[in-house]
């Protein structure tokens, strides 16, 4: 039995994946919940015959299903399961989201990173033992930002080092902002470096504009480089990135408290 545990918030991405697994190994040996769970079913007792016939977990990680109770309740059990033998747990991470603690160490499909048709070939590679699944496949980043909405004109951004110090710290806030409705400033550093970039194009075709941020100092562990953004009207945030070279950014987890 494969079993797809997701949040409805996802099944736009996720569906399409079932439909594809469903055709190659049939609709009765995968478990998602569109087929699998009928009117008048119990849901528990549903997903727990789901999860006791379990040999490949899919657990689509991201920001909506993190804050799911259900999804939660779904992948502690299969990770009891995993522990026993009796199953194998893989994470899909559907956005930018921070994966938990304790799947750091299981390698992981990345949706977000690889696209779709690239992450239904893994998937399958996995369930036949073919398995394409390498961690040359995924990158670790080290840097992640955490963000505190103080107002909806007003965040507290800091960038941390998880695990070891990255001698650049240049960072790009991304916004839709326009410049004269928009400023930053350092918390963390008495001298920093600012700049506004308009009309910036990422992978995925979104067009928006992006704040500067950097210092020439390193961001080490325990040493966060912190700043504050303010807005006369709303701050419209979308995401942050990080430099990985001097031409090439990218983009890295935040976690909104």
């Amino acid at each position: 039995m494969i079993f797809i545990s997701h949040t409805a918030k996802d099944k736009a991405i996720v569906e399409p994946i079932a439909l594809r697994l469903a055709q190659v190994y049939g609709q009765n040996n995968v478990f998602y919940d569109s087929w699998s769970i009928q009117p008048g079913d119990g849901i528990i007792d549903k997903m727990n015959e789901g999860l006791t016939n379990c040999k490949f977990f899919f657990f689509f990680v991201s920001k909506n299903s993190l804050q799911s109770n259900m999804v939660k309740l779904e992948w502690q059990n299969a990770i009891l399961k995993a522990s026993n033998g009796t199953a194998k747990i893989i994470p899909v991470k559907l956005d930018d989201c921070m994966m938990p603690a304790i799947l750091l160490q299981t390698l992981y499909i990345d949706v977000f990173g690889k696209g779709l048709e690239n992450s239904i070939r893994q998937m399958i590679d996995v369930i036949n033992g073919t398995n394409t699944f390498s961690s040359h496949n995924q990158i670790y980043e080290n840097v992640r930002a955490y963000i505190t909405k103080n107002s909806s004109c007003e965040i507290i951004i800091e960038f941390r080092a998880e695990t070891y110090m990255e001698p650049i710290s240049r960072y790009a806030i991304l916004i839709k902002n326009e410049e004269n409705d928009i400023s930053i400033t350092c918390e963390s550093d008495s001298i920093f470096s600012q700049g506004f970039n308009k009309n910036i194009t990422l992978n995925n075709g979104l067009t928006c504009n992006a704040l500067a941020a950097f210092t020439t100092r390193a961001t080490s562990p325990g040493f966060p480089f912190k700043v504050k953004v303010t807005s006369v009207t709303k701050i419209e945030f979308i995401g942050v990135m990080r430099a990985v070279s001097e031409k090439e950014f990218r983009m890295i987890p935040y976690l909104i408290n």
